[in-house]
């Protein structure tokens, strides 16, 4: 087969690769980092190159106008090498490095009662071992059984790893000997283990920490426990390195199923929460190795790309995982930074689409406590929701898109500094007034602004309950432009990107679909059982983005059912927080797997009202008025 060099410039590094082979392989075979937001389905045009020389061969231009082809500009994901190239690759995206600290974060309380004694799978025994001599040769593993049979530890299993520290390390510490294990249940005597680290000499429990981590599909968070007391001394996130290969689940399953997809999702994400583990460990002065246990929730498909399981299946019908209830592993199997045999925990999901994060989240949330009918929904770009009492949980999710997290918006870009917040809009001149994060000039607006900026455009006039905005208003700030009609946020010489800051149609479309299908799920999850939405008692907002929604601005547009605000609570991470109480209580983890268990999964693909649902809520806030009385008093008065 015919080969070709690629080069790639401004690096000025190369790569050969066969006739009809994509630039986007060329350049990682060359070590060159393109991003892939649409999974290298040619949707997002964030990979656009520009060939300088050689033959190529454009499958799709999309997002590419003519003259940008005349230039040169090509796919990078949809264009294929027939000769010998050179290519010019811009500066690429950098996602800027939002941290979550526990200087900014919410403190974390203990969980009441808690006793590591009882309550913690993970432990530690300090053992003192007679030593061998010509007239006792017992090897050294069976010392080391005898020794834990005497602390009621029975048949302990030891992995390979284990042995082969075993023998330098008695004798590193005269036979004196801390063994670090864990065991599934606390009253069992004698108790079976499964050995995870040996150290010389005797040390106190001090030592032993954990991990709970979010696996979220834009944010990864981490939080480091010091198991004996409790305590979380260290809260770190950062962006999911997978962005770079798809903004949303679906992306990134077509990525995965490529040659080689799986392995580099697998690793970039393994990359994220390695960094995310040193930078805690770091801050707390604690040794990664010390780290001997994780619990880990995420969505199904982030959970099937940790441990690079084939995920292909989530996304075709009739939409199955290939994995709920992950197995046990050793941190060692995925490459994880910490003790090499630190056990991995990852918590069940319950579906293609509804997972360990949402099982987690029920059960942080306390939702699986009350008699009250509740609410759960995790806004974010799977948009599941569970509706239920302590007694019963019905589920789904409605394929909202990363609309509200600035993706498949022109301007949109995510919660980092130069982004704008907030949205306000005079209502008689119709002149915004901006609120941007690091009080720096604008570059774009992120999800909280985009809810907003709807609500205001709405409840002003600027648009109608289409979506469709008004040009004949007597301002600048609304024109035709490129993409349709669109409503200037701000001018170019405000700006950080010198481009006048706009919301066009196309965006306000999806933003629209976006609500829509969120709002449309919870109604067909409460008409499935027959009750009515005003029946809430309680609606619980759980995931990152949830704390950052404005109440007012979301029952506007309809994102959110029309009802009294106290019933609404925003609780952040509920992911993070559900995994940190399976890390510490075996109790709390086996109340999240009954959880799962319980909870019946409701595929809105299948059922045949959710389209009329969704059909219905494309409208401000919805076709049917009298679902939000209180949204058309506010018109009435507005406009009267």
């Amino acid at each position: 087969m015919t080969e070709h060099r690629v080069r790639f410039q401004p690096n000025n590094v190369d790569a050969n690769v066969p006739s009809g082979a994509l630039l986007s392989e060329a350049a990682a075979l060359a070590g060159v980092d393109l991003n892939q937001p649409c999974g290298g389905q040619g949707r997002c045009g964030r990979c656009a190159v520009r060939v300088l020389d050689g033959e190529v061969r454009r499958r799709s231009t999309v997002r590419l106008s003519a003259e940008d082809v005349a230039e040169g500009w090509a796919l990078a994901c949809q264009t294929t090498v027939l000769g010998d190239v050179t290519v010019e690759v811009p500066p690429q995206e950098q996602v800027e490095r939002h941290l979550t600290t526990d200087r900014t974060a919410t403190p974390v309380e203990v969980p009441e009662g808690y006793d590591p004694a009882e309550d913690l799978t993970i432990r530690a025994v300090n053992l003192t071992l007679t030593p061998p001599d010509m007239s006792d040769q017992t090897d050294d593993w069976s010392r080391v059984q005898v020794a834990l049979a005497r602390a009621g530890i029975d048949e302990p299993q030891a992995p390979l790893d284990f042995l082969r520290k075993l023998g330098p390390t008695l004798r590193e510490g005269d036979w004196e000997a801390h063994i670090i294990y864990e065991t599934d249940t606390w009253d069992c005597q004698p108790c079976h283990a499964r050995l995870i680290d040996i150290r010389p000499g005797h040390q106190a429990d001090d030592r032993l920490w954990g991990v709970a981590i979010d696996i979220g599909t834009t944010t990864v968070t981490v939080f480091l426990v010091e198991l004996v007391s409790g305590a979380v001394v260290a809260q770190v996130a950062d962006y999911n390195g997978q962005i770079r290969r798809g903004e949303d689940v679906i992306s990134r399953i077509i990525y995965a199923s490529k040659d080689g997809g799986a392995s580099e999702m697998q690793a970039l994400v393994i990359e994220t929460i390695n960094t995310l583990i040193d930078m805690a460990c770091k801050r707390a002065q604690v040794s990664p190795d010390d780290v001997v246990k994780a619990t880990i929730a995420g969505n199904s498909t982030m959970m099937h790309l940790l441990l690079a399981l084939p995920s292909a299946s989530i996304r075709l019908s009739p939409f199955i995982t290939g994995v709920n209830h992950m197995p046990t592993i050793a941190a060692k199997e995925i490459g994880l930074a910490m003790n090499p045999l630190a056990t991995v925990d990852c918590l069940p999901n319950v579906a293609s689409y509804v997972g360990a994060d949402i099982t987690a989240g029920v059960r942080s949330s306390g939702m699986d406590e009350t008699d009250d009918l509740t609410l759960f929904i995790d806004v974010g770009t799977n948009g599941e929701m569970v509706l239920g009492t302590r007694e019963w949980f019905l589920a789904c999710a409605a394929s909202a898109g990363p609309a509200f997290e600035g993706a498949g918006v022109q301007h949109g870009m995510r919660a980092t500094r130069g982004a704008i917040e907030e949205v306000w809009i005079n209502s008689a001149t119709y002149e915004p007034s901006i609120r941007v994060i690091g009080n720096v000039r604008p570059a774009g607006l992120c999800g909280s602004a985009l809810l907003g900026l709807l609500a205001e455009m709405f409840m002003t006039g600027l648009m109608d309950k289409g979506g469709n905005i008004d040009l004949t208003l007597p301002t600048e700030r609304v024109r035709e432009g490129e993409h349709g009609p669109e409503y200037v946020i701000a001018w170019a010489d405000e700006t950080s990107i010198g481009r006048d800051i706009v919301i066009t149609h196309v965006d306000i479309d999806n933003l629209l679909r976006a609500k829509a299908a969120i709002y449309a799920g919870f109604t067909v999850l409460a008409t499935s059982v027959g009750v009515d939405l005003a029946d809430v008692q309680r609606v619980l907002i759980a995931g990152n983005f949830g704390k950052y929604i404005n109440v007012e601005k979301a029952i506007q547009i309809g994102l959110l059912p029309d009802m009294p605000w106290d019933r609404f609570a925003f609780l952040g991470n509920t992911a993070v927080r559900g995994a940190y109480l399976a890390l510490l209580k075996r109790e709390e983890r086996e109340r999240i797997k009954e959880i799962a268990n319980k909870m019946t999964y409701l595929e809105l693909s299948a059922d045949n009202s959710f389209y009329e649902a969704f059909t219905s809520a494309l409208f401000l806030p919805h076709t049917d008025l009298s679902l939000f009385p209180g949204v058309a008093a506010e018109l009435s008065q507005a406009r009267a």
